[in-house]
């Protein structure tokens, strides 16, 4: 199957040149997510706040291709401070059951905005 870039509604649009979702060869890549909220409303202050927003924003764009948290194989999570990484863990875990995806986290020099303080980009496969 050829790239496909689906377009999807109730979810924040990219901040950038880039899709929000590509679909190839059964394999969904979901760009970096940050705590950007879909009806507009202010970034979180906490990064536990930042990250739920995040994985729910991921759920709304998974669940606009049929697809579940379940169906993740891989995240990469960008942290401005990886002082941060327990609290992530926390809120992350809460979104999956015995099986979750492999992962990277690391430490970002910076992320989009000063006041984002996580951003998680997931691979999913149908």
């Amino acid at each position: 199957m050829p790239k496909q870039v689906p377009s999807l509604e109730g979810v924040p649009a990219p901040v950038g040149p880039y899709s929000l979702v590509t679909e190839a060869a059964g394999l969904v890549f979901v760009s970096g997510q940050v705590a950007l909220d879909p009806d507009g409303g202010p970034v979180p202050d906490d990064v536990e706040a930042q990250t739920e927003l995040v994985m729910r924003n991921i759920g709304r764009i998974l669940e606009g291709l049929g697809l579940g948290y379940d169906d993740i194989c891989k995240t990469t999570i960008f942290l401005a401070d990886i002082g941060d990484f327990a609290a992530v863990n926390r809120v992350y875990a809460s979104f999956f059951e015995d099986a979750p995806p492999a992962r990277s986290t690391v430490q970002a020099g910076a992320l989009p905005r000063p006041e984002f303080k996580v951003e998680i980009e997931v691979i999913a496969a149908r």
